[in-house]
């Protein structure tokens, strides 16, 4: 009976979840009849179960229009069952990107400016290149000390844009420090918040050969999918199982025992039966022999 039992316990309780998470999923898309649509949400829960096992079990007996429609409606309950569960697990997914997006966002400003301002330290160190170049080209031409003197010159000459450059350039610098340390905070906050997706971060890896932002929601997608495939189609094949095992111990019950074979019993040796000569002996106590025997009787006559 176990065999009936457990299949049909387990049937109800992936039922039970599965409606709990397609009755909210279903009340989060219509939030205008949140408990009109969770009592309508559940009776169709429970509707689809007893329309299987009674399909099932008078298959044979009930008309072809009817199986019909009954198919067609488990089929359909079984598809609002599944959006369900994807309304209520992707408005998980969802709720939990959307405390991460805004300091994802701040991070990105963070970056961006850092961006920038590195942009402008790397010109900074190109114009003091461009000014270190055109000092060497002036020495790399002339050889005597009008060349070197021309050369300190030029340096004198570009030496406030150096200091210029030079100051900016520790300016910029400390600004990006003061932008990383406050960026820091956020940083630690986002990693928190994406460390919760570490397993999809491995799907999404596997899948699709990166771990981007965009690829881990289709991942997360991908997850949904599968779960939804083996739900609730698995609640319903399972109870199918547990009427399908049910019934057969009952026919088992139900068949009459068998008549057994008569066993021929077999025969024992037996001493051979007396026959009537050993009731006819002589006054020796010796066995008359059966051509005798009319004349024992014709002796006794005349005797």
């Amino acid at each position: 009976m176990i065999h009936v039992i457990l299949p049909f316990l387990t049937a109800i309780a992936l039922s039970g979840i599965a409606a709990y998470y397609s009755v909210i999923g279903l009340a989060q898309i219509f939030p205008g009849s949140y408990w009109p649509i969770i009592i309508m949400g559940s009776v169709l829960e429970a509707a689809k179960l007893v329309t299987v096992s009674w399909v099932y079990n008078h298959w044979k007996s009930t008309f072809s229009a009817l199986k019909l429609y009954f198919l067609i409606a488990v089929v359909l309950l079984m598809g609002i069952t599944s959006m369900g569960i994807f309304g209520y697990l992707s408005k998980a997914h969802i709720e939990h990107s959307s405390t991460v997006a805004p300091q994802v966002a701040k991070v990105e400003i963070y970056e961006e400016k850092i961006k920038v301002i590195q942009s402008q330290i790397e010109r900074n160190n190109k114009n003091l290149s461009q000014y270190d170049e055109a000092v060497d080209q002036v020495m790399g031409r002339s050889k005597d000390e009008k060349g070197a003197e021309r050369a300190n010159q030029i340096r004198k000459a570009q030496q406030k844009d150096r200091e210029r450059i030079i100051a900016e350039t520790k300016r910029l610098q400390k600004e990006i420090q003061l932008l990383t340390e406050e960026k820091l905070p956020l940083s630690l906050e986002v990693r928190k918040a994406e460390s919760d997706l570490g397993p999809i971060k491995y799907v999404a890896e596997v899948v699709y050969g990166t771990h981007d932002r965009d690829l881990i929601d289709k991942a997360v997608r991908l997850v949904i999918f599968v779960i939804i495939v083996v739900f609730d189609p698995l609640a319903v094949l399972l109870l199918i199982a547990a009427n399908q095992t049910y019934r057969r111990i009952k026919e088992e019950k139900d068949e009459p025992e068998p008549v057994k074979k008569a066993v021929k019993k077999k025969k024992l040796d037996t001493p051979p039966s007396r026959t009537l000569e050993s009731f006819f002996v002589d006054d020796k106590h010796a066995v008359i022999p059966k051509d005798k025997i009319a004349d024992i009787g014709d002796m006794n006559e005349r005797t």
